[in-house]
């Protein structure tokens, strides 16, 4: 979830909590369903990494935190969206085996 979510914030800019959610389950064409309870300790772990940047505004009455990717966030995001993509290549030699 939480390369996921680096990614999101890489290609998204600065957005907020539900708006994360909205876009994954929209990407995903309603395959990932990320659940409060789930997105809002990612996100704090993330900032708590140094992985993210926060800021909040009032919207509506309501204060909205917003979150965008830190210096120390992109270079994490790079190394972490790298890994994925090796494992991508890894479960996809086992999907599809070669000479069994």
């Amino acid at each position: 979830l939480s390369t996921l979510i680096l990614q999101l914030l890489q290609d998204g800019g600065r957005m907020y909590g539900y708006e994360i959610s909205q876009k994954l389950k929209e990407l995903s064409k309603g395959m990932i369903e990320v659940k409060e309870g789930s997105l809002y300790p990612a996100l704090h772990k993330l900032e708590a990494e140094g992985l993210l940047d926060t800021s909040t505004e009032v919207v509506d009455n309501r204060l909205r935190k917003y979150y965008t990717l830190s210096r120390k966030g992109r270079g994490v995001r790079a190394e972490r969206v790298s890994e994925l993509e090796e494992m991508i290549q890894i479960f996809q030699q086992f999907l599809k085996p070669q000479g069994i």
